[in-house]
């Protein structure tokens, strides 16, 4: 039976055993469609993230990798019209294991399942952190309802079609089939889905409701923090409009019409009003001083992380193809911090 095909822009996957590969190996096979003026460690590396360039350095070595029929160095430059085949022994398959935990799920069919992310958890592992996530959680909810998770193409995030940082609230979308997965993605690929987030900022936003239009990328000194990049950032455009103003903040509605890492932070930051407990891109954790609360209650912390909320979302449904729409509940702290300003404004 002839290999199929792999082209240079698609993941590949491993031949099954059905294919006659007797040998315990995995073989794969690429068409390169382009003149890509690449390396071959560095074309593999990309193609097979999975595997480390050392690793792949070595399999060129043992001379594992074909270039046109014929073994290669890891530097052989790749051309338009190069078969490249490689033969590689499989990498042991993980995932992450199942966990009891509370699940605050808003919403669930046979297709998806929201539910309202609490702070302070992690939405899949990574990392080094291979426990405690939503994912461990919801496998465990899957395994105990007899329902279903998106395989994916990681089997260490299973079903997952976007995030939301450690400690921001709110609304999440889990695919439960493959089907779902790839139609839910497609939703967020082409922008379609409508997502609303809500948040408390330090500061008064110049407009009641304007566009901040400003490309993100990796901070230049701080490689974990991200940055408004004039010179090499990719695009990014938020909506925010003013529900409500307090003395010395703000309650910001807000929408995201790219969905960069980082972006609301940073893009509220960047107009002098960054969001309310977020440490990282100049907001501060608040106590019970800031917001006028008693004076026997003074240095009493209220807030320890991002006062930022994911709402709502808006979307068609994977299968029915019915418009659906979303909301998740404020977290007890917010309500808490919006309470406190109403009452001393």
């Amino acid at each position: 039976m002839p290999d199929p095909v792999r082209l240079d822009n698609e993941v590949p996957d491993p031949l099954p055993a059905s294919a006659g590969q007797e040998d315990g190996l995995e073989h794969y096979r690429f068409v390169l469609r382009h003149d890509l003026r690449k390396r071959l460690d560095l074309y593999l590396r990309d193609r097979l993230t999975a595997y480390s360039r050392a690793w792949l350095q070595k399999l060129i070595k043992a001379q594992q990798t074909r270039v046109n029929g014929r073994p290669a160095r890891a530097s052989t430059i790749l051309r338009a019209g190069d078969v490249v085949e490689l033969d590689c022994p499989p990498l042991a398959r993980r995932q992450a294991a199942p966990e009891a935990m509370p699940l605050d799920i808003l919403y669930e069919d046979d297709d998806l399942l929201a539910l309202n992310k609490p702070a302070g958890v992690i939405v899949h592992p990574a990392r080094g952190r291979w426990s405690g996530t939503l994912i461990n959680g919801l496998i465990y909810h899957a395994r105990h309802t007899g329902g279903t998770l998106a395989t994916g193409s990681d089997p260490w995030r299973p079903g997952i079609i976007h995030r939301l940082d450690r400690d921001t609230t709110g609304l999440l979308l889990i695919a439960k089939t493959d089907e779902a997965h790839w139609r839910l993605a497609g939703q967020f690929e082409r922008r379609s889905i409508q997502k609303t987030y809500l948040a408390l900022v330090h500061g008064t936003p110049p407009l009641e409701c304007d566009l901040i239009d400003a490309p993100l990328g990796v901070h230049r000194r701080e490689r974990e923090k991200y940055a408004v990049r004039r010179d090499s950032g990719r695009p990014a455009q938020t909506v925010y409009a003013v529900r409500r103003r307090f003395t010395h903040f703000s309650w910001l509605e807000l929408h995201p019409r790219t969905g960069r890492t980082h972006q609301l932070r940073v893009h509220l930051s960047s107009i002098g009003c960054p969001i309310a407990g977020d440490v990282t891109y100049g907001g501060r954790v608040l106590t019970a001083r800031d917001l006028g609360v008693p004076a026997d209650e003074s240095n009493r912390p209220l807030l320890q992380r991002q006062a930022l909320h994911a709402w709502k979302l808006q979307f068609v449904h994977p299968r029915t193809l019915r418009r659906m729409e979303l909301q998740a509940p404020l977290p007890e702290d917010i309500r808490n911090l919006l309470a406190w300003l109403e009452s001393s404004s």
